[in-house]
C-alpha cells in the first residue's frame, strides 16, 4: 500500500488547498524580501565599496544562520509543534529588512542578514511541513506549489528592485515591511488550522507510513548522502547565478543595471516555473526520475552558458532556471518518505542545506572572483551538474515498498 493513496474526505481537501495556497502566497513574500537584498548588491557596492569578498559575506551570513538553525527548529517543532511559530518567523525577516534599510555600516548590514536568516531558519521547515499536513497524500504537487511561491517571490524581487529600490535607495527596503505584515496576518490564520486539524493529520498519516520503511540504515545513510552531494550541485550553481548573474551579464556585455536585473528576473521566473513542474511530474512518474533528469539534464544548457552571445546567454538562462529547479521539490518528498515520521527534522535540515550551500557557494565564489575573473568562475561552474550522475545510487522507494510484505 502507497501512504499517498490515503485522502481525505472533500471538504478537508477544499480546506486544504486554501491553506496551501496561503502558505505559498506567504513564501513568496518572504522570499521576495530576502532576494531583494542580493539584487540590490551593485547599490550597496556602490555605497559602501564593497569587495566581492564582502557581498559573499552578507550572503552566507543570511543563509549561514538559516542553514545552522533550520535543522535544529525541524528537529524541535517534530516533537513540540507550534502553531504560530510561522507568524514569528515572518515578524523576524520584517525586523531584518528594517535594519537593512536603515544599516550605515558593514557589521550591521550583517546583523540584518543574520535576522533575515533567521526568520527564514523558522518559516521553511514549519511552512514546508504545514505543506504536508494539507496535501492530501499528493505530497508532490503539495511541495511543488509550496515551493513555487518561494521561486516567484524570488523572480518578483529583482523586478521590484529594479522599479523601487533603485529610485528610492536603500531606505526603499522599508517598505516591503506592509508585505511582512500581511505574511504575519495571514499565517496567524494558518496557525488556527495549524492547532485545529492539521496537526492530526500529519500524525496519522507518519504512522500509517512508519511499517512501510525497511531499508537497512546504512542504505538510509547512503541514500542521503547522494542527495546532500546532488543539492550541493544545485545550489552552488544556483548561487553563481542568484548573487553573481547581474555582475556577469554588466562584466561581460556592458548591461545597465536595471537591464540586467530583468534578465535576473526571467532566471527566477524560470526557476518557479520548473518548480511549480517538479512535485506533480514526480507524483506520477516516481521522485528519482526527476531528480536525475534534472540535475544531470541541465549539464548540457550550463556547459554553453559561458560561450554564449547576450541573446542566447538569455534564453539558456530560462532552461537552466527550469530544469534544475524541478529537482527541490522531489528530493524534498524523497527525502521524506525515506523518513515518514521524521518530517520536521528533514525539512530543516534540507532547506538548511539548501541555505547553506547557497551561503558558502557565495562566499567561495566570491572569493574566487576577486582572485581570477567571473568568466572563469561560470566556466568552472558550468561542470557541477555532473554530480547528478550519482543519481543511479538512489533506490526506487515505490519499487522497495512493494518488495516488502503486505
Amino acid at each position: 500500500m502507497n501512504s499517498s493513496a490515503t485522502t481525505s474526505p472533500a471538504p478537508a481537501e477544499t480546506t486544504a488547498f486554501a491553506i496551501l495556497l496561503i502558505i505559498s502566497l506567504c513564501h513568496l513574500l518572504n522570499d521576495m524580501m530576502q532576494t531583494l537584498l542580493s539584487a540590490i548588491y551593485p547599490l550597496l557596492q556602490r555605497s559602501y565599496g564593497l569587495t566581492f569578498a564582502q557581498i559573499g559575506t552578507i550572503t552566507l551570513t543570511f543563509q549561514g544562520t538559516a542553514s545552522i538553525l533550520q535543522p535544529m527548529v525541524g528537529f524541535f517543532i517534530d516533537r513540540h509543534p507550534k502553531p504560530y511559530s510561522l507568524a514569528m518567523g515572518m515578524g523576524l525577516t520584517m525586523t531584518g529588512l528594517i535594519l537593512f534599510s536603515e544599516a550605515g555600516s558593514f557589521p550591521l548590514l550583517l546583523l540584518a542578514a543574520a535576522l533575515v536568516g533567521t526568520g527564514s531558519s523558522v518559516f521553511h521547515p514549519e511552512s514546508s511541513r504545514v505543506a504536508r499536513m494539507a496535501s492530501g497524500g499528493r505530497h508532490g504537487l503539495a511541495q511543488s506549489l509550496f515551493q513555487v511561491g518561494g521561486n516567484a517571490g524570488s523572480a518578483i524581487g529583482p523586478l521590484l528592485a529594479a522599479l523601487i529600490v533603485l529610485r528610492h535607495g536603500q531606505r526603499g527596503l522599508a517598505w516591503f515591511s506592509l508585505a511582512a505584515l500581511l505574511g504575519i496576518t495571514l499565517l496567524i490564520r494558518v496557525g488556527h488550522w495549524y492547532k485545529r486539524c492539521g496537526l492530526k493529520r500529519l500524525t496519522e498519516r507518519a504512522a500509517a507510513a512508519m511499517p512501510r520503511q525497511t531499508l537497512p540504515r546504512g542504505r538510509v545513510a547512503l541514500t542521503l548522502l547522494v542527495l546532500l552531494a546532488l543539492m550541493f550541485s544545485k545550489f552552488f550553481y544556483l548561487a553563481s547565478m542568484s548573487s553573481y548573474y547581474i555582475f556577469y551579464l554588466m562584466d561581460k556585455f556592458h548591461l545597465p543595471l536595471r537591464d540586467a536585473q530583468l534578465h535576473l528576473f526571467v532566471f527566477f521566473g524560470a526557476v518557479a516555473i520548473g518548480t511549480i513542474t517538479g512535485g506533480p511530474i514526480g507524483d506520477r512518474f516516481g521522485r528519482k526520475v526527476v531528480i536525475w533528469g534534472s540535475i544531470l539534464g541541465v549539464l548540457p544548457f550550463t556547459l554553453a552558458l559561458p560561450y554564449a552571445n547576450l541573446f542566447w546567454t538569455g534564453v539558456l538562462s530560462v532552461p537552466i532556471g527550469m530544469i534544475l529547479a524541478s529537482a527541490f521539490p522531489a528530493i524534498v518528498v524523497y527525502a521524506q518518505e525515506l523518513l515518514p515520521a521524521k518530517v520536521g527534522t528533514v525539512a530543516g535540515m534540507a532547506f538548511g542545506f539548501a541555505f547553506g550551500m547557497g551561503g558558502i557557494g557565495a562566499a567561495v565564489l566570491g572569493h574566487l572572483v576577486d582572485r581570477t575573473s567571473l568568466g572563469y568562475v561560470y566556466h568552472l561552474c558550468s561542470f557541477l551538474p555532473a554530480i547528478g550522475l550519482l543519481a543511479v545510487f538512489l533506490p526506487r522507494l515505490e519499487t522497495e515498498a512493494r518488495r516488502q510484505p503486505a
